[in-house]
């Protein structure tokens, strides 16, 4: 059976597969990104590549010099994936045989001597043992609005809370959500950019924030329709914190839309907002709020919770907020 390319290497002169790959960005006017998507390949990927931390695969070079209409560059040799191997293995088990009279090592001394660490010294390592600690808030208005951009966009696994926005619409927004959770919880928010769907994800990883979101917060790891999650009891109770958590809701999993109609033949129209979630309680515990705070939301489809006077609209913004310049701009405008 005849070996496809694409396990195939393209071993570059040194400094030289660098070279190519900056010469093939210049020429197309492609990003590093439309780069790493045309090769379908990662941006960590292709940045080793450009740092000639591993070979280029050969199918790579074909594309890139399909791209920019050259040939394919002279000077490489194709080699098959993991050609080094054979003579590294050679080398490798050579010198262990000679040092230890057998190739592999002795398991049950490498056992033994595991254990010794361990007990002298592993065991007493905080790095390995402890997981990262985060700053723990007390409840407040930002800590709330925090649990409703969770309830929103946000998701929580066992080891990450993540927050996921529109990566355009959401610019200005995204950056608000980044310094909230650092203000609170004094933790590094990494960001990753999906082009497929123009999203980016705010990830925090730190296994302490979880457990500091499920068993202080009270929310749930997992999915959110599944568990029906609604607003945690200790907002309900404070009309502030209730607040600030249906503005955090709103600001991710709502938007504001202009409704337009025809009365004798003219056109009239007004701004609506809805807030849409598949999660009950949810939707029925931000009904409520809306209505304690003087509103008269009304519910849709099994699905929205609706402003929709004038009248509500401009009280929803005055006591309720917003800090997603997109639904600032649409009510403005």
């Amino acid at each position: 059976m005849v070996e496809s390319f694409s396990s195939k290497r393209a071993i570059f002169p040194i400094k030289k597969q660098r070279v190519f790959l900056f010469q093939v960005k210049e020429i197309s006017s492609l990003s590093w990104n439309e780069l790493a998507e045309l090769l379908k390949i990662s941006n960590r990927t292709l940045s080793d590549w450009k740092r000639e931390k591993f070979s280029m695969s050969f199918e790579a070079v074909k594309i890139l010099s399909k791209k920019i209409n050259k040939d394919i560059p002279k000077n490489i040799e194709v080699k098959d994936s993991f050609w080094y191997v054979n003579k590294g293995a050679k080398n490798g088990g050579f010198a262990m045989f000679k040092k230890y009279g057998r190739v592999g090592g002795d398991p049950e001394y490498r056992k033994k001597k595991w254990r010794e660490w361990w007990e002298s010294n592993g065991k007493f390592n905080t790095k390995i043992t402890m997981s990262k600690s985060i700053r723990k808030p007390d409840f407040s208005k930002n800590l709330a609005e925090f649990v409703g951009i969770v309830l929103g966009d946000g998701g929580i696994s066992l080891r990450q809370v993540i927050i996921t926005l529109h990566s355009e619409d959401d610019k200005d927004y995204g950056k608000f959500v980044s310094n909230l959770i650092k203000k609170l919880f004094n933790v590094p928010v990494g960001n990753s950019y999906r082009k497929r769907d123009s999203t980016i994800n705010y990830v925090v990883s730190r296994i302490e924030l979880v457990r500091f979101c499920v068993d202080v917060l009270g929310l749930k790891v997992g999915n959110k329709i599944k568990h029906q999650v609604n607003i945690p009891d200790w907002i309900k109770k404070d009309k502030k914190y209730a607040i600030a958590c249906v503005r955090g809701l709103v600001d991710t999993d709502g938007c504001v839309f202009t409704h337009n109609y025809k009365v004798n033949g003219k056109v009239y129209s007004y701004k609506k907002l809805a807030f849409t979630s598949h999660s009950k309680p949810l939707r029925e515990s931000v009904f409520n709020i809306l209505k304690d705070s003087g509103l008269n939301p009304r519910l849709v489809r099994d699905v929205d919770v609706r402003v929709d006077s004038i009248k509500d609209m401009n009280n929803y913004f005055k006591i309720f907020g917003s800090h997603n310049s997109k639904h600032l701009m649409r009510y403005l405008k």
